[in-house]
């Protein structure tokens, strides 16, 4: 049977076939705006943060339309790059149907040594008196400059003891760019004999006879954890090359502030300190991972970098400068290195430990900034730098970030088995006005301890038996005129503002807290049992070490709650 043409004609050809792929399309003109910001870059997915950096200090904001081409660009998922952008509170991501946010954005530290200076009634002032179409106003947790405060970021410009006259003034003078801290350069270390350590252990140095003086000297890491350092360095050496060194320069824990008062003044004692670690495990490339809230020092150590790589005591693009983005998680080293990575900083589950599986999965040795100071230093002085002070028998020098009720709060370097006391004493004593009531001897993590609680030596090991530890050295003391109760509020409102979201335990568990906390009275079984599921089942240290303030104020301070 013969068939009709026109029966076997099953398409008209009129319809409305799909153009595009489904979904956001990708725009030319955003394409070559973001191709334009980042051509001085290698094109890699590690370099995803560092992309958004770019886009967000030019435009203000990260534009959807800007996201969709560097997915493009760096052939991944859309969702890849929005889950990271969206992951750091300093990046603001604008879809297509919203406001980008105003061309100004003033940061006001909500941070306890802040609280304490006033910084909730500057906020408000600031709001009421800045027009909000020209003008953002937000809170921030701490800023790492607790010795200043209340402390307000207008743009990147940090100003200390902000008030809102100065602050209206700096925004009428446009002064909204980072300043050039005033540190010892290149040459003044080199003509003070830095740098000759480095040189002499590259010629004909033995790694482990540097391991023996560093473990000598009883140096312990001084992020928080308090691990030996020198026994990093075997335990790296011992996993087969590639090997990275990543440095921890994401000090968010609130109250300190000791790495930004050394590299303000000399960031090549710290340089010079990392260079012989990553001598020492032969690491392939140096990592710097510095909060984003230092841009001041992000100039300075570009430039003496590149100060390095042209006097050649490093190769080019050896050391390799990241910017942090506002997460505090990623004081968490493994939380670290997945930033580094260009991902959202979720901790790891352990083990494998970093020093088998870290950067890219290469064995990584992991050190805090003031930790390689101590490096540099026991290398040019020997171990009697640390080993040779004693007091009430412990030995060695720590970097105490002191604010709160002081007449004088910075950073003071005391013998490791400094009291509570002889910090305050230090620090000119309480401040006019002010009686000591209690402390927090290392950072929100370390809780809260009464006055009576003053000659427990401020050192690894000796704080642990009451709940307590030394942490950072993050020392915020509070008077009679402050209460014990908002001072653990304004902590676990920090747990809850960055905890990661990856375990329920903590991402839950702080939000609850909160709630429990803010009751007339606290339902003290209630507590309890919540602080004993976080500090079981959370991943990491925040999650784990959360429950400290309530514990402790519930403990030292019944009347309170």
């Amino acid at each position: 049977m013969k068939s009709d043409a026109k029966e076997v004609i099953w398409k008209s050809g009129r319809g409305k076939g799909r153009v595009t792929p489904k979904g956001r399309q990708l725009e030319d003109e955003a394409l070559a705006e973001v191709q334009g910001l980042i051509a001085d870059m290698d094109l890699r997915r590690d370099l995803l943060i560092e992309y958004l950096h770019r886009i967000q200090d030019r435009f203000g904001h990260l534009a959807a339309r800007h996201l969709r081409a560097l997915s493009e660009m760096l052939r991944i998922g859309q969702a890849e790059v929005y889950e990271v952008a969206t992951f750091y509170a300093h990046f603001d991501v604008v879809k297509e149907d919203e406001a980008p946010p105003p061309a100004l954005t003033i940061r006001v530290c909500d941070s306890l040594s802040c609280e304490l200076a006033g910084a909730e009634a500057l906020r408000m002032a600031l709001e009421q008196g800045m027009d909000p179409t020209q003008v953002r106003v937000l809170r921030a947790p701490c800023m790492g400059r607790c010795e200043s405060a209340p402390v307000a970021e207008v743009g990147h410009n940090h100003l200390g003891q902000a008030s809102l006259a100065s602050v209206t003034a700096a925004v009428a003078a446009g002064d909204t760019h980072a300043h050039l801290p005033d540190y010892e350069g290149y040459d003044a270390y080199v003509a003070a004999g830095g740098y000759k350590v480095l040189a002499d252990l590259r010629a004909h140095g033995d790694w482990k006879d540097v391991q023996d003086r560093v473990l000598a000297s009883g140096l312990r890491g001084l992020g928080g954890a308090g691990f030996p350092s020198g026994r990093k360095w075997g335990f790296v050496r011992a996993n087969a090359g590639p090997r990275y060194l990543a440095v921890n320069g994401d000090e968010g824990e609130p109250g300190t502030f000791k790495d930004r008062f050394y590299l303000e003044r000399q960031p090549h004692e710290f340089l010079e300190g990392m260079l012989i670690a990553a001598w020492a495990v032969e690491a392939e490339k140096a990592f710097i991972y510095l909060r984003d809230e230092y841009p001041g020092i992000h100039a300075a150590l570009i430039r003496e970098i590149a100060r390095l790589e042209a006097e050649g005591v490093v190769a080019k693009g050896y050391i390799d400068l990241r910017r942090g983005a506002g997460a505090y998680i990623c004081g968490e080293e493994s939380a670290m290195i997945e930033s580094i990575e260009g991902k959202r900083g979720l901790p790891r589950h352990r083990p494998p430990f970093v020093a088998q599986v870290g950067v890219f999965d290469r064995p990584t040795l992991v050190h805090n900034i003031e930790t390689l100071i101590w490096v540099a230093r026991v290398c040019r002085q020997g171990p009697e730098v640390l080993n040779s002070t004693e007091r009430n028998g412990r030995k060695g020098l720590r970097s105490f970030s002191v604010s709160g009720r002081v007449a004088k709060p910075d950073v003071y370097l005391l013998p490791a088995g400094s009291t509570i006391r002889d910090v305050i004493a230090a620090a000119g004593g309480m401040a006019a006005g002010h009686a000591f009531k209690a402390y927090q001897p290392g950072g929100p993590s370390s809780g809260i301890l009464p006055a009576s609680m003053a000659d427990i030596p401020l050192d690894f090991d000796m704080l642990q038996p009451h709940g307590s530890f030394i942490g950072s050295a993050a020392v915020v003391v509070l008077s009679d005129k402050d209460s014990a109760r908002n001072a653990a509020l304004n902590m676990l409102r920090f747990f809850e503002d960055e905890s990661c979201g990856q375990c329920t335990p903590c991402r839950v568990g702080c939000e609850k807290a909160v709630k429990l906390m803010q009751a007339d009275r606290w339902d003290q079984p209630l507590l309890e049992e919540l602080c004993t599921a976080m500090a079981d089942a959370s991943i990491c240290g925040l999650g784990q070490a959360a429950p400290n303030p309530i514990r402790l104020t519930m403990k030292h301070f019944p009347d309170e709650v």
